[in-house]
């Protein structure tokens, strides 16, 4: 096959058991403008769909009793979810004046590039990855 079928991530999706702690975290700490937000009744569901800068989205969801995932760091599926950051360090020191705990700074053997990782309200590994 010479060319890609796949043009890029679109959005992806993230079921939140505390949708204001959540709407919070990814619109008011991590700074992710806000392109809609809808109560959808019949699902006791809310939708907020946030903007990336490349363009792709992040969809919150809330649902009633949503069921838990495998908490193994090494289940099947979705392991995390990374942000490319032009550097760490201002990222770092705006997560610790929010006082979200974030790991120690590591070197990616493969690649070179720094990257460390923190959590969301549920507990969702995510990824900062310094692209220079």
């Amino acid at each position: 096959m010479t060319s890609a079928l796949l043009g890029g991530i679109h959005h992806l999706a993230i079921i939140a058991s505390d949708y204001p702690a959540s709407r919070r975290f990814y619109h008011e700490i991590l700074g992710l403008p806000i392109l809609a937000e809808t109560l959808r009744e019949a699902r006791q569901s809310w939708k907020l769909d946030l903007a990336l800068p490349d363009g792709s989205q992040i969809e919150l969801f809330s649902f009633p009793a949503p069921p838990a995932r495998a908490d193994r760091p090494e289940a099947c599926g979705l392991r995390h979810l990374a942000f490319k950051v032009t550097a760490l360090e201002p990222v770092l020191a705006h997560l610790a004046a929010c006082d979200i705990e974030v790991e120690p700074i590591r070197v990616d053997e493969l690649t070179g590039c720094r990257f460390t990782f923190f959590a969301d309200p549920d507990g969702l590994p995510l990824e900062l990855v310094e692209q220079r």
